[in-house]
């Protein structure tokens, strides 16, 4: 049978929007966990308000094609532009259906969809993460790898079902028939790419405005928050505010600090452990049982705050905002933004200035994640890594120097510096793909999820850290926070939910003080900077986004944002606030967060919301006009 020319490529474009929607399909099915409380109906309802983004997805990805079909001009029924055409919509589509099949999996780490942040992995300047990271990804996911050939043979398959047309007759009539049509459906194909006719073409935000938020990764495709995403040259300030003085009655980032007395000048250790999540930790989570001994007996001697949230899903975030108090609150990490190089002040650079001795240590390759470049913008003294602890007996052959080796490489550099001292140590080995040394292999407590073991390995490193720090002369005069960078895979549908899915442990203990207990107080990464300053009784004015927890009369909440929606925690309630809409819950009854409040209660829906917009424009404007510091 023959068929036309539009014809043949309104098949094969509605071919590509099934492959699609069974991507989204098995995204569903990868990550059920994440979605347990999604029913049928509303499954139903999302495979079809997903067509709707794949639909503008694939005019995008394929408007070079589209417009090579339907050219008015008979050199197009040649054998060879024919092939030039296939070849052009097989290797487009077959990358945009590698990037869906990635996040079958990727999307167990970061809770959304990838974004065209992932690019900033590339590159020397940055330690080439992601090349490094593939190998291990190919490995451990094979099985994603022949679902990823699967759907690009089915794509070929139905390409080539359409492959034959009706010969056409070029006269006159035909030229203008075929110029109509080429123009008709240029102007359809700008109209399904934009989502319709209202003023901006849809973007990630959009996907919103059609199911709950926690299932906005599930109607996108990740071909069209890549797309999307790369659009995004730089923020786009929120006005939401004209009054000045209105804006900073809501939010003032500027700290005027009233010391209760004298600065001072004791050491201050910040570690930062990877992807320890509050679900992992036994004297912290619901279960009442994890992975953590040491973590659990240190936070019997610490002031441990069990309301702490990470202000992101990632470490490239997670260490800014606990070094500098500076979240991401974008789609792009504040690290490799246009804006990382802005003028800010950080821990290191504040207590540099007091005559502190400054270094941070993390054990992977110079240059992951851009650490070792973020490090030296932030004024640390010295940077310690892979190459410099320059033993490469120790390399766990994925990140970086084991935790155990590295920890106490670490301590024994410490001892070193002359105090006082500001040091920063991040540990690795929990990172994906979750080593374990052969000699400790069936040693620690084992799990339903791969990562918990290591975390168990990381704990034990942790022990063995502090063992060893407590026979040096510096221990006791030494103050240590410790915190999660972010939290890591669950399986727990708590954990996994809007409030489980970023909470953390922060903790601050100090040998022989009366910092002690579990306080409730809402607490996040961005307020360990003010909290350690407030604690010194350092008495200069500095720039931060958190707040003091030491500070009894200041607001405390946490924020966090994902995919164009914000979360304000404060006083156990919930707002979820996006450009076109907000809610409530109350999160310590309803963890779940199944029953909104916003009609209930208005004005403290309408308080909460006030505060968030405040938050987000003197964010968004103290990073674009360069005065975080």
């Amino acid at each position: 049978m023959n068929y036309s020319s539009l014809f043949v490529l309104l098949k094969r474009l509605a071919a590509l929007l099934a492959i699609f929607t069974l991507c989204r399909i098995l995204f569903y099915a990868f990550n059920h966990t994440y979605f347990s409380e999604l029913g049928f109906t509303g499954f139903m309802a999302i495979l079809y308000h997903g067509v709707y983004f794949d639909a503008s997805t694939a005019v995008l990805l394929n408007f070079v094609f589209i417009f090579l079909a339907l050219l008015p001009f008979p050199f197009r029924e040649r054998l060879g532009y024919a092939r030039f055409q296939k070849w052009l919509f097989m290797i487009v589509n077959s990358i945009a259906l590698l990037s869906n099949c990635t996040d079958l999996v990727y999307f167990q780490f970061t809770t959304k969809r990838t974004t065209a942040d992932v690019f900033s992995f590339f590159g020397g300047g940055i330690g080439n993460d992601l090349g490094r990271l593939l190998p291990l990804f190919l490995k451990d996911y094979w099985y994603v790898v022949l679902i990823w050939i699967a759907l690009v043979w089915l794509l070929a398959k139905s390409y080539n079902k359409a492959e034959k047309q009706r010969t056409i007759t070029w006269d006159k009539k035909q030229y203008i028939r075929q110029s109509l049509v080429f123009m008709i459906c240029g102007a359809a194909a700008v109209i399904v790419y934009r989502g319709g006719f209202q003023l901006r073409p849809i973007g990630i935000v959009n996907a919103g405005e059609y199911v709950d938020s926690k299932n906005v990764p599930l109607v996108l495709n990740t071909p069209f928050s890549i797309l999307k995403s790369m659009e995004v040259q730089g923020i786009e300030p929120s006005i939401y505010f004209t009054d000045e003085a209105a804006l900073k009655k809501q939010f003032d980032p500027y700290h005027v600090p009233h010391p209760k007395g004298e600065f001072k000048k004791i050491n201050v250790f910040v570690i930062a452990l990877e992807s320890f999540s509050k679900e992992y930790v036994g004297a912290l989570n619901h279960r009442g049982s994890g992975y953590t001994p040491f973590l659990d007996s240190l936070i019997g001697q610490s002031l441990t705050f069990v309301n702490a949230f990470s202000n992101g899903k990632k470490s490239i975030e997670g260490i800014p905002s606990i070094i500098a108090s500076i979240p991401t609150w974008t789609d792009e990490p504040y690290i490799t933004s246009r804006y990382g190089s802005n003028q800010i002040n950080s821990l290191a650079s504040i207590l540099k200035a007091e005559g502190y001795n400054t270094s941070f240590f993390h054990g992977g390759t110079d240059g992951t994640m851009g650490f070792d470049a973020f490090a030296k913008l932030v004024g640390y003294d010295n940077y310690y890594g892979r190459k410099e602890y320059n033993n490469e007996k120790d390399y766990d052959g994925n990140w970086g120097i084991w935790d155990e080796e590295f920890l106490q490489y670490t301590a024994n550099m410490v001892n070193k510096k002359q105090q006082p001292f500001f040091a920063t140590l991040f540990t690795l080995t929990s990172h994906h793909p979750y080593p374990m040394p052969d000699k400790y292999k069936g040693k620690f407590k084992d799990g339903p999820l791969e990562i918990e073991k290591t975390i168990g390995y990381s704990d034990f490193a942790l022990r063995r850290f502090f063992e060893t720090a407590k026979k040096m002369p510096w221990f006791n005069n030494t103050l240590f926070v410790l915190s999660a960078d972010h939290t890591g895979i669950s399986n727990d549908p708590f954990y996994t939910n809007r409030i489980g899915n970023y909470s953390i442990p922060i903790l601050y203990y100090m040998p022989g003080s009366d910092l002690k207990g579990l306080d409730s107080t809402v607490t996040q990464q961005i307020d360990i900077m003010p909290s350690i300053l407030d604690y010194l009784n350092y008495p200069k004015p500095y720039f931060a986004f958190g707040n003091s927890v030491f500070d009894t009369t200041g607001a405390h909440y946490a924020m966090t944002f994902n995919s164009g929606r914000y979360q304000l925690l404060e006083n156990y309630y919930s707002t979820e606030f996006t450009s076109y809409k907000t809610d409530l819950y109350y999160y310590k009854k309803d963890s779940f967060l199944h029953y909104n409040l916003k009609a209930q209660d208005k004005d403290l829906m309408l308080k909460m919301e006030t505060r968030i917009k405040a938050i987000i424009q003197t964010y968004q404007q103290s990073i674009i006009n360069n005065k975080m510091h």
